[in-house]
Parts: C-alpha cells; structure tokens; sequence
C-alpha cells in the first residue's frame, strides 16, 4: 500500500470541545446528593462549576497557543491529536514532553484538580505498550487505549474496598465488596461498593480494579470499566462544598470550593451488567491482586501526582508570599525562614518530577516508565511535606486568616464600607478589598471544608500511611536495589574481621 492510500485510509479523530464535554455527561447518570437524586449534573450547583472548569481543559487542547505543549499525534492510526500523556512514550524526551503537558493543564486548575481527565492517563496510556498483560482480554485494553486516546476520555476509578470489615479477607465480606454475581453470554453482573471514586459525578467512565489484602476468589477478581449511565450504577456524594459556597457565599468568599470541589462518592453497583468487552481481568486472583505494581499504573499515577502537587506548591507558595506582605511580617528573620521551608517542599516535589522523567524505568516493547524509585518516595514526602505546608501558612498567618468579614456583600453596605476601608486594610499598599480577597483565597486554600479535605487527600489518595512506605522497601527488593544497598554494606565489612584490617592498603594496629 503506497504511503498516500495510508493517508486516505486514516480515521479522522480529534478530543471533544469543552460544550462537547459538557454535553457528554447528560447520560441519565444515577447521581444522588441531599436526599434527592440529581437531573442534571452540569446545572446543579454541586457540580455545574467543576463541569466547566473542567471543560477549560478541554477546550485548551484546541487552543493554538497551548496545543504544542499539550499535545501530540496520535499513535492509534488515526490522523488526530491527543493530550500527550495518553500516548506511550519510549524516551526520557517523551516523559518529559508529558509532564510538560500535565503540568500545563495543572496550572489552569492552580493544582487543586487532582483527578482531571489526565490522571487515568496513567493508566490508559499504558495498555498500548502492556495489552499482552492482559490476556485474554488483551484486544479490550488495545482497543480502550486508542478510543480513550483519540477521545481523551475522562475516567475516574474506584479500587479500594470500603471501611467495613477490613479485619476480614475481602472474600468474607459479600455484602459489602465489589464482586460478580452472574456470568452471562453478554458479560458479568456485578455488585458491590467501592471508595471514593472522586470527580466521578462528572466523568465518561469508572475504572473498578483491587487495591489492598490480596484476593482469593474468583469473583472478586474483577478490572473493568463501567460508563457513568450504567443502568443500576450509583453515587451518593458527600456534602458539597460547592454547593454550600453557592448557598452562603460567592466566589468572592470561596473562589476555590466554589468550582473546584471534585466531589467524593459512595460508588455503589448493584446487579449492574458489564460487557465481556469492557473487561481487562476476571477470574485470575493472583493477577487481579498484582495489578497494581504490574499495569504500570503505579509509576504513572505517582508521576502524575508529584507534577500536578508541583503546580499547587508554587501556586500555595505565591499565596504565602503574598500573605506576609500584607499583614506585614515578610521581613521577619522567622517568617522568611518558614517562607523558605515552604519553597524547599517546592523544589523538592519539581526535583523528583524532574527526575522521574530523566531516568525512566525500562519497560515493554520498547517503551518506557517514569522511575518509580523517585515516584515512592514522592508518596511518602507528601505526607509530610503538604500538612506541613499547612501548618506553616496557619502558624504564620495565624488572625490574618479569620479578621475578615463575612460575605463580600458587607462591602457593598453603605454604612460598614468606611469601617471596612479603615479597619481591615493591609499592609505594604494593599486596600481592604485586596487583603480581604487574599486571604479568604488563602482560608479557602487551607482552612474551609475544601482545604481540611484537600489536606486529607494529599495525605492518603496514593495509599494509606503505612503502605507508601512498605511499598518503598517492597519495590526495591522486587527490583533488586535493596540487595545491592546490602551488597554496598558487606563490601565495607569484608575490609576488616577479627584479626584486623583484610586489605592490603590499610595497616593493622602495631605495625
């Protein structure tokens, strides 16, 4: 076939609009908030805010200026472009384009949208290069990996068993996990909840998968992925904080919350059939238990992560800095030491970034892995370093943070106006207003409901505390680094034994 006939022969694709995004979530979802079941996600309030920040997404990739950073030809075939971060890549030049494109959708969310549509990336972009893992339902991942990549589908997932029973074996808890009832010619009916399945209101698809004490039973060895209107899926969200900023503030008192809470659910399935061709393992326990550390997933996601943490500490740091100004402490010798701990946790979380993508991991067919040594140790840092960061800005911006008034309409009031102009100004040329505005960014950052649980989720969405260590010496001994750390150790002993020194360089006591 001549070179021009692969041209014709190409399908045209390309990823949705942000109104095509918008559009594709009225799919009679199954979304429950308040007692009531929702008609509309993208109108209601709990949500419509976070719909259309992330449609800002969306459209960025047709937008000219941001298109060379963010994406890329597709590899599928197709003669489209892709969000560069759902394509395979094969050298440090490829990871280092994808970070380059994850950070850059980071910065239109200011880093508070932890699962945008790239986030799955991490496990998407990994079944081109992995699909025989997947045996035998290796042609499934092929096909997800192109359609997920010529669309730039938005998946969220759910792969942790709720916090119920957890002293016992996943197997002993049917009432509660995830796992198949039926088999059928059609596909598998499935049951179960799983947590927390954030942003999952607003996504195309779930993504169910296993994370925890390994899985015995057949039927519980499931990864698969289910559409948003399955009929028999549903959600029962948390509180809004969204919606609570839309009731008793404006964006005024809660710019964050008010449109980037990416709402947390109880993801149920119940008797929800799922197709034999949306399935990537069933019936293999050992496999469905590896998952984990064997898709890949693990070193993406964590990839993924540190970028996207990265983008939210230079924006947290900007704040920092801009809050001392104002209450007028920035010259303080403490403060400027606890100003400069912050920008350390920074650089620190850009470093290991950088280093994830400039010594991957060798990996399948060519292709290659962010370093995953570098990508556990981010797990573990952000467990510390982001309730650090925290406490620092309370610690240091301490009144500051709650000397303000209640709602922006107090401005507006002709008879408090002057109190406000006089009482509440800041330091360093900043009027009432400015101060006022910055520090309820800063509150909302930190302090409100969306800041206490982004703090939560920066500790544990990688993992519980004690697995993300666990998992640093597990990983190093399955790789065989922890061999050679002890190798390094013995080699010093072998230098010496009773008698003295056994090397022929050093000279023995008496001699």
């Amino acid at each position: 076939m001549t070179s021009q006939n692969q041209e014709t022969d190409k399908r045209t694709t390309r990823p949705m609009t942000g109104d095509e995004y918008v559009e594709s979530l009225r799919d009679g979802r199954e979304v429950w908030i308040y007692g009531e079941r929702v008609r509309d996600v993208t109108t209601h309030p709990a949500f419509r805010n976070a719909v259309r920040m992330t449609a800002r997404l969306y459209d960025a990739l047709h937008d000219k200026e941001k298109q060379d950073v963010l994406t890329a030809p597709t590899d599928t075939g197709s003669d489209g472009f892709t969000h560069k971060f759902f394509r395979t890549p094969y050298s440090k030049d490829d990871l280092l384009g994808d970070r380059g494109a994850i950070a850059e959708w980071a910065r239109i969310s200011y880093g508070w949208l932890g699962r945008s549509p790239d986030y799955k990336a991490a496990f998407l972009g990994t079944l081109g290069a992995n699909a025989d893992f997947y045996e035998p339902y290796a042609e499934n991942a092929r096909r997800w990996y192109a359609e997920s990549q010529e669309k730039v589908l938005y998946w969220n997932h759910a792969i942790i068993n709720p916090p119920v029973d957890r002293h016992r074996p996943p197997d002993e808890v049917s009432d509660i996990f995830m796992h198949v009832e039926e088999e059928r010619d059609d596909g598998v009916v499935v049951s179960g909840a799983k947590v927390v399945a954030t942003g999952s209101a607003i996504t195309h698809y779930n993504f169910i998968a296993h994370y925890g004490l390994p899985i015995k039973k057949r039927e519980y060895a499931l990864v698969c992925t289910v559409p948003m209107g399955s009929p028999g899926m549903k959600l029962i969200c948390r509180q809004s904080y969204a919606q609570v900023a839309d009731t008793l503030g404006s964006p005024f008192d809660y710019p964050l919350s008010s449109r980037m809470d990416e709402n947390d659910t109880i993801f149920i399935l119940d008797k929800v059939l799922i197709p034999w061709e949306n399935i990537f393992i069933y019936g293999d326990p050992d496999k469905a238990s590896t998952f984990f550390p064997g898709s890949g997933f693990l070193h993406r996601f964590t990839f993924h992560g540190v970028t996207r943490l990265a983008v939210k500490l230079d924006f947290i740091a900007g704040l920092l800095l801009k809050g001392v100004e104002v209450t007028g402490t920035k010259d303080f010798r403490g403060i400027q030491t606890r100003v400069g701990e912050v920008l350390a946790w920074r650089n620190l979380f850009w470093g290991l970034s950088d280093a994830m993508a400039n010594k991957p991991d060798e990996w399948k067919n060519g292709a290659v892995l962010p370093n995953l040594d570098y990508g556990l140790a981010y797990r573990w840092f952000m467990t510390l370093g982001y309730p650090r960061v925290r406490e620092i800005i309370m610690q240091d911006l301490g009144s500051a943070l709650i000397y303000l008034p209640s709602n922006a309409k107090d401005f507006k009031n002709d008879d408090l106006r002057p109190y406000l102009d006089r009482y509440v100004r800041g330091s360093n040329g900043y009027d009432a207003v400015e101060r006022v505005k910055l520090m309820k960014l800063i509150w909302d950052s930190i302090g409100s409901e969306f800041g206490g649980r982004h703090e939560l989720y920066e500790r544990n969405y990688s993992g519980n505390h004690e697995g993300v260590r666990a998992e640093i010496l597990l990983s190093q001994e399955a790789s065989g680094l922890a061999d050679q750390h002890r190798g390094f150790a013995e080699q010093c002993m072998s230098e010496y034994d009773l008698d003295g020194w056994t090397v022929p360089d050093l000279i023995n006591p008496g001699h």
